[in-house]
C-alpha cells in the first residue's frame, strides 16, 4: 500500500547565479506579476542569499531571498511559487528556510507583506510596524523620457538619510542601485528620490524629504517627466502625498505591513521616508 505521508520539501541554496537559473527565476517573477529584474537578483544573490525549490525536471518552481541590512536587520523577500504549484506548502517551505538562515545570524528578521502574506507570517509571530501601498500610473503620452529631473548626489547624502529613517545602513545595496546606467538620482533642496527601471514599470524610491511637502512636490516633477510607467510604494499616513499621487494620475494597487519578528526590530525616524525602496529591498 503506498504510503500517504507528503514529502517534506527540497529547498536548495543557489550558490550562484547562472544564465539557466536567472532565466527560471526572471519567469517566476513573470508569472506573479512583480517588477523585479536580473540585476535585482543579483544583488540578493551577491550581497546575501536566493533559495529555491525545484520540480522533478529541477526546474524552478518557488524562490525566495534574505538580504542582510546593517548589523542587526535582514529582510526576506521574493517568496514567489509559480501559478501551478500554489497552495502546496512550497512558499511556506521557503520561507522557513530564509528565517531560519535569518536567526541563525543573530539579525531580526524584517519583511514587507502583502495581505495574503501577512497571515501566513503573523503564524511565525511577525508583528505589523506600520503600513503603505503600491500606486500605479501607466505609461502616459507627452512626457518626455529623457528629460527626468536630475542632479548630482553623492551617495553618503541619500544614504545617511536613509539610515535615519530606517534605522539600518544599506550603504552597498543604495550603491548598486544608483550605479545602474538607467538610474535617475533626482533632488530639491530638501528631497531626494531614485529612480530606477524595472520589468514592467520605472520604480520611484527611496523617496527621503525632510517633510512631506517637499516630497510630494519632487514626486510631481518625477511624474510630469516621465513617460513611462511607474510604480511607488508609500506609507498610508501621508495625505499630501496622497493627493499628489492622485494627481498626477496614480491609482493604489495593493497594501502592504511592514513586518519585523521580536522586539529588537530597527527604528528609525520613519517621518523622513515618504516612499520606500520596494518591498523586496525594505
Amino acid at each position: 500500500m503506498a504510503s500517504t505521508e507528503s514529502r517534506p520539501v527540497e529547498v536548495d541554496t543557489l550558490s550562484a547565479l547562472t544564465p539557466e537559473s536567472q532565466a527560471m527565476l526572471d519567469e517566476l517573477v513573470e508569472q506573479s506579476h512583480w517588477n523585479q529584474t536580473a540585476q535585482d537578483w543579483a544583488i540578493f544573490s551577491r550581497l546575501g542569499s536566493v533559495h529555491v525549490v525545484r520540480d522533478e525536471h529541477k526546474r524552478i518552481i518557488a524562490s525566495g531571498a534574505v538580504l542582510p541590512l546593517g548589523d542587526n536587520a535582514a529582510w526576506i523577500s521574493l517568496i514567489l511559487v509559480t501559478p501551478p504549484r500554489r497552495g502546496q506548502g512550497l512558499g511556506r517551505a521557503v520561507f522557513e528556510h530564509c528565517l531560519k538562515e535569518v536567526q541563525a545570524s543573530g539579525r531580526t528578521a524584517m519583511l514587507d507583506a502583502t495581505p495574503d502574506g501577512e497571515r501566513l507570517y503573523r503564524q511565525y509571530s511577525f508583528e505589523a510596524l506600520w503600513r503603505l501601498t503600491r500606486w500605479h500610473r501607466a505609461g502616459v503620452d507627452g512626457a518626455q523620457a529623457g528629460a527626468r529631473p536630475h542632479a548630482p548626489i553623492a551617495l553618503e547624502a541619500i544614504a545617511t538619510l536613509d539610515a535615519q529613517a530606517l534605522g539600518f545602513a544599506r550603504h552597498v545595496l543604495l550603491a548598486d542601485l544608483m550605479a545602474r546606467e538607467d538610474t535617475d538620482v533626482v533632488r530639491h533642496a530638501e528631497a531626494m528620490a531614485i529612480v530606477r527601471a524595472g520589468r514592467v514599470a520605472r520604480h520611484i524610491g527611496p523617496l527621503l524629504a525632510s517633510n512631506e511637502q517637499a516630497a510630494a512636490q519632487l514626486l510631481g516633477d518625477i511624474a510630469g517627466a516621465t513617460a513611462e510607467a511607474l510604480f511607488i510604494d508609500v506609507p498610508d499616513d501621508r495625505p499630501l502625498m496622497r493627493q499628489a499621487l492622485s494627481a498626477a494620475g496614480f491609482t493604489p494597487q495593493r497594501g502592504f505591513a511592514r513586518m519585523a519578528l521580536g522586539d529588537a526590530a530597527p527604528h528609525g525616524m520613519t517621518a523622513f521616508m515618504h516612499a520606500i525602496a520596494g518591498p523586496e529591498f525594505g
